[in-house]
């Protein structure tokens, strides 16, 4: 049994963890390719964040998705390749938005270089994707191009806010259905699609990764709150610092219109509060950490893991679905 991936998927058969492995590291020696330019300064930015690492969960996923078809198949390693520079690419804009100082453990390119670098590096990786993509045929162009779409769309819904009588919890869960599940979903359709399998099998793994991209990102929400930082690898609460409103703070507010409750309406008051105050950041997170809404946003993302796992229910048993099986149930230990 060895492990591979992010979270520590362990894979018990030979074959397939020769597979993976293989795959994965083709998907590295590709994305080091793809990154490379004539001009040696785009090369260094563009290969920023490519050499920091990370967990290539969408690639993972391609590969385990392939084993349904032809694993072996061309389009595969490639398919990988383009999901992940286009997950590259969002995270260089992203810390523009954010105004983000470190990434994966080093400094963001728009703090080592500037937010222009870091803006034409992420565009340079979307034309790189698209370059790669155009082998691959006009059906994947056409999926990579919806996924993009729904991915800039939950940025923008996230950016201006749930229109007046929206729900604010239902409007988020759209947002990431956007910017995570579609990506998601796109590596696992793609993986199955490149390697031949039958159409079925697609739209079944398309489904299970649309909701194991919501469960994972609000499993992340959860670990801001609830971690430390040795767990998550990131300083608790930063979301929280920044303002940003994530499930449990969204539960919270929920409560408070339902409820109404004293010592919950203080709290949204110090939440709204300047929180890059160490001091109230330190009380607001220690309060969340103990509040019903915390455990609601669990709940809310076993609840998304839990239907990637029944999504899976009529794919036939192999090392492979188990392995998939094995990725819910790390999404949802990481929620606690």
């Amino acid at each position: 049994m060895t492990v591979v991936g992010p979270f520590g998927l362990s894979v018990r058969d030979q074959a397939l963890e020769a597979d993976v492995q293989a795959g994965l590291a083709a998907v590295e020696e590709g994305l080091l390719e793809a990154t490379k330019s004539e001009v040696p300064f785009i090369t260094e930015a563009a290969q920023h964040l490519v050499r920091a690492g990370g967990k290539r969960f969408r690639p993972l996923l391609v590969m385990l998705a392939a084993q349904f078809g032809d694993p072996y198949a061309p389009g595969v390693v490639p398919s990988a390749v383009v999901v992940e520079l286009t997950h590259l690419a969002t995270l260089y804009h992203d810390d523009v938005m954010d105004e983000a100082e470190v990434r994966r453990g080093v400094p963001s390119a728009n703090v080592r270089w500037d937010n222009s670098v870091a803006v034409l590096t992420g565009d340079f990786l979307f034309a790189r994707a698209s370059y790669i993509l155009a082998d691959l045929g006009p059906e994947a162009v056409r999926i990579q191009a919806e996924a993009f779409e729904r991915l800039v769309t939950g940025q923008i819904l996230e950016t201006a806010g749930p229109r007046d009588g929206r729900d604010p919890v239902d409007h988020y869960l759209d947002v990431l259905s956007g910017k995570t599940g579609s990506l998601v979903a796109v590596a696992c359709r793609f993986g199955a699609m490149m390697s031949g399998a039958d159409e079925t099998v697609v739209d079944v793994l398309t489904q299970y990764g649309e909701r194991l991209g919501v469960a994972f990102q609000l499993a992340d929400d959860v670990l801001d709150i609830a971690s430390d930082s040795h767990e998550s690898g990131k300083t608790p609460g930063t979301d929280l610092r920044e303002g940003i409103p994530t499930l449990p703070v969204l539960r919270l507010r929920e409560r408070v219109e339902r409820l109404g409750l004293a010592e919950d309406i203080a709290l949204c008051e110090l939440l709204d509060s300047d929180l890059t105050d160490d001091a109230r950041h330190a009380e607001a997170l220690s309060r969340l950490r103990v509040h019903p809404a915390l455990e609601q946003a669990r709940r809310d993302s076993v609840r998304y893991a839990e239907e990637a796992r029944a999504a899976l229910a009529p794919l036939p048993e192999c090392d492979a679905k188990a392995s998939l099986m094995e990725l819910v149930d790390a999404v949802v230990h990481r929620a606690g």
